[in-house]
Parts: C-alpha cells; structure tokens; sequence
C-alpha cells in the first residue's frame, strides 16, 4: 500500500509539471516560415529580413524568409491564413494586407480580422512621389501641371492594385483634379526600374527601395507622403507643402500568424521582436532605411486593424476606386 501512494505521488507530481506547462515551452520545434508578400529586395523584404534573424537568434531555430508576391499580398496572405496555428508559419503583413484589401477587392479568400493571429506592429514605411529625370521637371506644381497637360494619356506604376503605392497614387491624382493610367507591378523594385528607365514616366515609392536611385540622379524625387518630413531625407518636403494641402498617408507594417495560434506563442514572438525594435541602434537602422519603428502589443494590434479598415474605406471612396 505504501508503495502504491508513493506511485501516485510521484505520478500526480508528474502531471502538475506536465500541465504547468504552456504551448510556448517547446517552440519552435523545426524551422519557422517568415511569408513576405512582396520580391526579394523591396522594403517589405529588407524589414521581413531584419526581423527573421532576429527571431532565429532568439528562438534557435532557423527562420527562413519565402517570398510569395502576387494579387497583391493575397498570394503570401492566403497561405499563411490556412498555415497551421502553430507558430511555425509566420506573415510580415503590411496595410495592404490587413487594411486596404476589404476595401479594394470584392472578396478575400480570407477575413482579414478573424483568420489571423495579431503579434504586433513593427513599423511604418516611408514613401515619396518620384519621376524620371527626362520629364524635366523639378517640382511637384512642375509635375501636377505636366500630368494634367497630357490628359490622362500618362501612365504611372506600383506595386501592385490596392498597395499604398496604388492608393495613394489615385488620391494624390484625385485632390489635384488630374488622370493617369495605373500600372501594377509584382513588387515596387520591378516598378522603380521601369521608372528609372522611362518606361513609365512616375510613380509613388517606398523610400526603402529608392533612396539609392534618388542620391544617385536616376529619379527625382518630388515629395514625401507622410504629413511630415523624415529623417532620412529631412530636406525634401512633404506633398502637402508642395503644393497639395491636406493631402498624407503612412503605411503600416505587421507580423501575423495564423487564426488559432497559442496566445503564449503569439506572446513569444512578440516579446522577441519589441524588444529587438526598441533597441536604439535598431531603431537608427530602421531610420535609415526610411522604416520608422513602431511597437505594439498582440491586443493593440487587434483593435487597430479594424479602425484602419473604416479609415482606408473612406480613402478609397474618396479616391473614387471601384472594388474589382
């Protein structure tokens, strides 16, 4: 008899260390899949980059970024919608993504707020309007009164339909009273080249992608989007101060996992990563990049994203896109 209750003991004890433990204890247990929705070597991608080693460091195990570009972010976002909750599939999910979709798009293969796992906001992108030097022009009024001369025979490109690239372009237009016909690209390093090249006369970019080509002459760069100047390139103005009042947007950029996914492992990533972004050599790097660094809880995330849905719903309208 004693020796049975010493059995059970030890077997109750056993079961309190068992139950004690959480679904983050032993994650990750292979690899971890980090989707980007854009091509290799857009801003999208250098951040995706800089947070997966962060995250392999950290979690000792290899984090492998996979490009999957297409149909705007919904090619990379459908595949980590339906990617097991388990923490091993992983999406850098910017505006586009969460945002912007619900409104350009007639149907989604998935629910931007019910089918993923918030872990956390990790940045904002900075963009400019930028044109080939061969327009002549080297002004934003310069540009608005070049655009509204050819009477929507230009052409301008993004990264593809309901990016910011896109959007933003099309309010821009909008608020000056000009047309342009859109062209997307699968990424903004495709768009820019054409760009550069002269294919296509402007466009609207993230400075990530474009500062070398601006500091070089290959662009001229026309104007900031956010309604403040950056520190990246403190001298070029703002598109409101040149010339289009009221006109801003910041894109956003975040990591989510799959709806279903442990909220301990949610919570794990998502301590891995603040901290990493908080640091003040990262954030300069950022900075330098034209990224500005963001932070955020899973639960800030999560009642952030529906309050940017009604916001770039009402930019669409405003824009006058019609959902394809």
């Amino acid at each position: 008899m004693k020796r049975t209750i010493v059995l059970a003991l030890a077997c109750g004890l056993a079961f309190d260390a068992a139950s004690a433990q959480t679904p983050a204890d032993g994650y990750p247990q292979r690899t971890v899949t980090f989707l980007c929705p854009f091509p290799a070597g857009g801003g999208t991608d250098i951040l995706t980059r800089i947070l997966a080693q962060e995250l392999q460091d950290k979690l000792k195990r290899p984090v492998v970024v996979e490009n999957r570009p297409g149909g705007g972010t919904i090619v990379a976002a459908q595949a980590a919608a339906r990617a097991a909750p388990d923490g091993h599939t992983i999406l850098l999910a910017p505006v586009t993504t969460l945002a912007m979709g619900p409104s350009v798009h007639k149907t989604l293969p998935y629910d931007t707020v019910k089918d993923f796992a918030p872990v956390g906001l990790v940045g904002s992108s900075q963009f400019a309007l930028i044109a080939n030097p061969r327009l002549g022009v080297t002004t934003l009024p310069e540009l608005i009164a070049f655009i509204k001369s050819k009477d929507g025979t230009l052409s301008y490109a993004s990264s593809g339909a309901a990016t910011p690239h896109h959007l933003f372009m099309e309010l821009f237009l909008k608020m000056v009273g000009a047309r342009a016909q859109h062209v997307p690209y699968r990424g903004s390093v495709p768009a820019l080249t054409d760009v550069i090249s002269g294919h296509i006369p402007f466009m609207i970019v993230d400075l990530a992608v474009a500062i070398p080509a601006i500091n070089e002459g290959k662009v001229t760069a026309l104007g900031v989007t956010s309604t403040s100047r950056i520190r990246a390139m403190p001298d070029l103005p703002t598109i409101a101060e040149g010339g289009v009042p009221g006109y801003g947007g910041t894109p956003w950029f975040s990591v989510v996992a799959p709806a279903g996914t442990p909220r301990p492992i949610v919570d794990r990533l998502n301590g891995v990563l603040m901290a990493f972004i908080s640091r003040p050599e990262i954030q300069d790097k950022m900075n330098a990049l034209a990224i500005t660094p963001w932070t955020s809880t899973p639960d800030e995330l999560a009642q952030f994203i529906p309050a940017e849905i009604q916001k770039w719903a009402q930019v669409v309208k405003d824009a006058g896109i019609t959902p394809e």
